[in-house]
C-alpha cells in the first residue's frame, strides 16, 4: 500500500507566520502529490517566498506543521534537517551562483559537499546536468560573464545534481524578458515530463505558470484563497480570485 509520504510529499497544515506586527501567513493548509507540479500564486507580499523558506527550513513557523517527504521539519536539529534538505533542490529567484566559482564548479559543488565520487566522475555528472539545460557551452564561464537567464540554467542544473525528490522554485522568470520567460518555463515543463518531479514554483507570473503547473494556488492574505486547474480558477466566481486573473500580476 501507498504510504501517505509517497502520495504527499508535501504537506502543510494550519501554518501561522509573522515578522514583528506583520502576518505573512495565517492558517495556510497545502498538500503537494507525488509528481505535481504546483504553481504557487499571489501579489507581492502574500507570503509566497516565506512558503519556499518554510519548506525546507531557512525559517520556522510560529505555528502549524511543515511535513517534506514524510519528516515533520519544524524542530530538527541542524543535521536531521539537512538531511531532509538532500531530497529537496531550490532554484532561488537569483540564482545564487558562487562568484568565484565558473560555471562547472558551481554544479559540481553540491556533489563534492555531499556526494563521494571521483573527480571524472563528478565532471561528468556536472556536464550531463548542463547539457540538459542548455548550458554545456558555457562551462568555463563565471556567473558574471552569462545573462540573467543563463544563470537560472545553471542554478536550475545544481538544483539537481543531488536527484532530488522535491525541486522548488522561487520566481524563476523574474527580471527576465519575455523571450527568455518562455524559454525558462518551457525547460521546467520539459523537466517535469522527463523526471516527474514534484515541483513547487512560486510565481507572479501567471503566462508562465499556464506553461507548466499542473494546478494552481491562490494565495491571499496569508491563506489559500482558491486552488484547482486555471479552467477552473477562471470558471470561479470569487472576485478576488476574479481580479487577480484579470490583471494578470
Amino acid at each position: 500500500m501507498e504510504t501517505e509520504e509517497r502520495k504527499f510529499p508535501i504537506r502543510v497544515t494550519d501554518l501561522h507566520k509573522g515578522f514583528g506586527q506583520q502576518k505573512v501567513l495565517d492558517g495556510l493548509n497545502l498538500q503537494v502529490p507525488e509528481g505535481e507540479t504546483l504553481a504557487v500564486l499571489g501579489r507581492s507580499g502574500t507570503g509566497k517566498s516565506v512558503l519556499l523558506k518554510l519548506l525546507i527550513g531557512l525559517t520556522t513557523p510560529d505555528s502549524g506543521s511543515v511535513r517534506v517527504c514524510g519528516q515533520a521539519i519544524e524542530g530538527l536539529d541542524v543535521r536531521r534537517l539537512n538531511e531532509v534538505r538532500k531530497k529537496v533542490g531550490f532554484l532561488f529567484q537569483q540564482a545564487a551562483l558562487y562568484d568565484s566559482l565558473t560555471v562547472e564548479e558551481n554544479v559540481e559543488f553540491p556533489l563534492s559537499r555531499h556526494k563521494p565520487m571521483p573527480e571524472a566522475e563528478r565532471k561528468k555528472r556536472a556536464r550531463e546536468l548542463l547539457a540538459s539545460v542548455g548550458m554545456e557551452k558555457d562551462l568555463d564561464k563565471l556567473p558574471s560573464e552569462i545573462s540573467g537567464g543563463m544563470q537560472k540554467r545553471v542554478g536550475l542544473a545544481r538544483a539537481l545534481a543531488l536527484d532530488p525528490e522535491i525541486i522548488l522554485f522561487d520566481e524563476p522568470t523574474a527580471g527576465l524578458d519575455p523571450i527568455t520567460s518562455a524559454e525558462i518555463s518551457e525547460l521546467i515543463a520539459g523537466l517535469k515530463k522527463k523526471r516527474r518531479m514534484t515541483a513547487v514554483v512560486v510565481t507572479h507570473d501567471i503566462r508562465a505558470a499556464r506553461t507548466f503547473a499542473d494546478r494552481v494556488v491562490l494565495v491571499h492574505e496569508g491563506k489559500v484563497q482558491a486552488e484547482g486547474s486555471f479552467a477552473e480558477l477562471q470558471d470561479s466566481q470569487d472576485p478576488i480570485v476574479g481580479k487577480f486573473l484579470q490583471d494578470g500580476c
